[in-house]
């Protein structure tokens, strides 16, 4: 739903050219969504950002609320982390950016009414890479400073008795935090511990010889 008619216009001309689709309701504002949302009960409302009375993240979590069945996808001119953070924390399962949404908006519509996210190629890009940057710092600090430590010497290709010398620890200790890292990243060989420490920036990835 958009505050814009133009833009609705626009939306209905797409929609409508898809046998399986029927628009129930367009509504002005977002008290109007949620109203018009509770009335028809549809499987999917297409929901903007910016419109007046109520924003379209607090008409999504009123949509969300009342209508648990209806799903949310977002399309919208504001393609920002926040603005997409702010509509999935209310409820959404799609963000669309206005750009691109001639394109995708009858996937989108397809794959949120069957309960699965979709977003537009930009902001998942930038979703995974969020990911990535988490996943890391959460594999970093699953480990002691002293089990980064072996594990950096483990992936530099240091021996225990190696490693030992270079920390000032007896090689018992190295096995047990060697012992340690492994079950913690569920990693059990030396290969698949580089492979980690390199993914992580724990070491530097090494050039292929040549």
């Amino acid at each position: 739903m958009d505050d814009h008619a133009i833009v609705r216009e626009g939306m209905r001309a797409l929609l409508r050219c898809e046998a399986d689709f029927e628009v129930v309701a367009e509504a002005n504002n977002g008290r109007e969504a949620v109203e018009l949302a509770i009335k028809n009960q549809p499987d999917v409302v297409v929901m903007d950002l910016a419109m007046p009375y109520m924003n379209g993240a607090q008409a999504t979590r009123g949509i969300v609320k009342a209508c648990p069945s209806t799903k949310v996808l977002v399309v919208s001119s504001y393609a920002d982390d926040g603005c997409v953070a702010a509509v999935l924390r209310a409820g959404a399962l799609g963000y669309l950016v206005k750009q691109t949404a001639a394109g995708e908006l009858s996937t989108a519509i397809r794959e949120v009414v069957r309960g699965k996210p979709f977003f537009s190629p930009s902001i998942s890009r930038r979703m995974e890479e969020e990911q990535r940057r988490s996943a890391k710092r959460e594999g970093r600090s699953e480990l002691t400073e002293r089990e980064a430590q072996v594990l950096q010497h483990i992936a530099d290709g240091l021996s225990n008795k190696q490693i030992a010398v270079e920390l000032g620890i007896s090689v018992k200790t190295v096995e047990k935090h060697r012992q340690k890292v492994m079950d913690k990243l569920n990693i059990h060989e030396t290969a698949g511990l580089t492979r980690f420490a390199i993914s992580h920036g724990l070491i530097a990835e090494r050039a292929p010889v040549t």
